[in-house]
């Protein structure tokens, strides 16, 4: 039988600005949804400092909330809490399910253009699809990842390219993602972003959501791969959103009219 966890998330995001916001949306992707394997018991997402405008289901089906800064306001905290049932699927999600048809997810973005050091790695995995079945291709390729570039907080950030962080041989979890769904569509797989949350085994306490990848393989559907790990997502993970890229699937994205800097504080706990 497969495993099955409850998980309880607290996720706490808090902005704060030097002067007064003039004028300022965000957009929230912080409410999981139930899919295979994940059934969402209780949730809900609390907002201080703004107003909700609008909620809705975005094109990857990412249930979506826009919400606006208070004018004035020097700070904006966004409280997401709740309780999630998962199930050890092995990573596998099932066939492709949604609007946006399963050929975008083979179409690059900016951050998924690859350029010499992927293509490179592309050509070494062709070699390898003679004799392997593509799951294995897949598995092999993420382990080749994580060996080319190595887990480093502060080196890259929201914008930078699967094929800098390839090149540059460091990166976190969203790099590695980046990088994996960038081979993989060069191999002709459907392959999409995924944030979420992660269950550590040595803390309740992070300062980060985690990001995944999945691959659509004919015959499975959709196989998630988390390259940082090194295996597929189980029953310690909540997906959020999934997209093209991190664009697509981020927690939190913002705009802001105005002068000022501005600050984030995020606290966060995965138990359960």
């Amino acid at each position: 039988m497969a495993e099955t966890k409850r998980l309880t998330v607290r996720h706490a995001t808090r902005y704060s600005y030097d002067v007064p916001v003039h004028y300022a949306l965000q957009q929230l992707r912080l409410t999981p949804r139930d899919a295979i394997g994940q059934t969402v018991l209780q949730w809900k997402t609390t907002v201080t400092g703004g107003a909700k405008q609008l909620e809705f289901d975005d094109q990857f089906q990412n249930r979506t909330q826009l919400v606006k800064v208070e004018t004035g306001a020097t700070e904006v905290e966004f409280l997401s809490e709740g309780i999630v049932e998962v199930k050890d699927l092995a990573g596998v999600s099932g066939p492709h399910r949604g609007y946006a048809p399963l050929w975008l997810f083979l179409q690059p973005t900016e951050r998924t253009k690859p350029g010499p050091a992927i293509r490179s790695l592309v050509s070494d995995m062709q070699k390898l699809r003679k004799d392997n079945d593509d799951v294995s291709v897949l598995h092999q390729t993420s382990a080749e990842i994580l060996k080319t570039v190595a887990y480093r907080i502060g080196t890259t950030d929201s914008t930078t390219t699967a094929e800098q962080a390839m090149a540059s041989g460091e990166g976190v979890c969203q790099d590695h993602a980046h990088i994996m769904i960038t081979v993989a569509r060069a191999l002709g797989f459907p392959a999409r972003y995924t944030s979420g949350y992660l269950l550590m085994d040595d803390r309740v306490d992070q300062d980060a959501t985690h990001a995944w990848c999945e691959i659509h393989v004919t015959g499975l559907g959709w196989i998630g791969f988390d390259v940082s790990n090194g295996i597929s997502p189980d029953a310690r993970y909540i997906s959020l959103a999934t997209g093209r890229d991190y664009r697509d699937a981020a927690p939190i994205l913002g705009i802001r009219q105005g002068d000022g800097q501005e600050a984030l504080e995020v606290a966060l706990q995965v138990q359960q």
